[in-house]
């Protein structure tokens, strides 16, 4: 059994997601990052940088915080999910921990919740978002997936593009990385993750 520390956003989705897919015995704890509970000792206890998602693992007594880290931490527990390539597995992985999130979450910060506050802020993160997604895009050209098959690279990227509409982008000109997203989104497992630990919205579809 696995306890799993989430909220209803891209970086906790991932988690919920992956551990559906894996198939995995969890219990969900919702940590309102909204009402402060991230600050709580018990939860620092799991995850010192106070952000979600976390995951106690019964089986080892091992707890992991950042969801790169934990991603690996699953697909190596469960020998699955990493890719025809683990090497184009971790570079496709990295670059969503390392662009694709943060770049999208400042989209979500600068164009969706303060418009108008900071326009070369907005300017300069949406270009980046456009960049990403070209880039995204132009790898799936001739693949299916991140890295060939279906992998933890592709879990932890699907929720941020899932929040396109945040972004104020139109998958329609990413033809690629849209028969990707619908692709993913059609998987049972993605669905029941993706309302975790609470139903939220539907998935977007476009």
């Amino acid at each position: 059994m696995i306890d799993l520390y989430t909220w209803p956003t891209p970086n906790g989705r991932k988690i919920s997601i992956a551990l559906e897919e894996f198939a995995l015995d969890y219990q969900v704890h919702a940590i309102d990052i909204g009402g402060g509970q991230q600050f709580e000792e018990s939860f620092l206890a799991i995850s010192p940088n106070n952000k979600i998602p976390a995951i106690v693992d019964n089986d080892t007594g091992r707890h992991l915080m950042e969801s790169g880290a934990i991603l690996l931490y699953l697909a190596e527990k469960c020998d699955a999910f990493l890719g025809e390539d683990k090497w184009q597995t971790m570079e496709w992985l990295m670059l969503q921990v390392g662009g694709v999130g943060p770049m999208l979450g400042q989209v979500h910060h600068f164009v969706k919740y303060n418009a108008g506050k900071a326009p070369y802020a907005e300017q300069r993160f949406f270009q980046e978002a456009q960049r990403l997604y070209g880039v995204l895009d132009k790898r799936l050209q001739d693949r299916e997936y991140l890295s060939g098959s279906y992998s933890i690279a592709d879990m932890a990227t699907w929720p941020w593009i899932s929040r396109y509409e945040w972004q104020n982008m139109d998958l329609k000109i990413y033809p690629n990385l849209m028969r990707w997203y619908r692709k993913i989104a059609a998987r049972g497992a993605v669905q029941r993750g993706y309302d975790c630990p609470h139903f939220m919205n539907p998935i977007p579809i476009p």
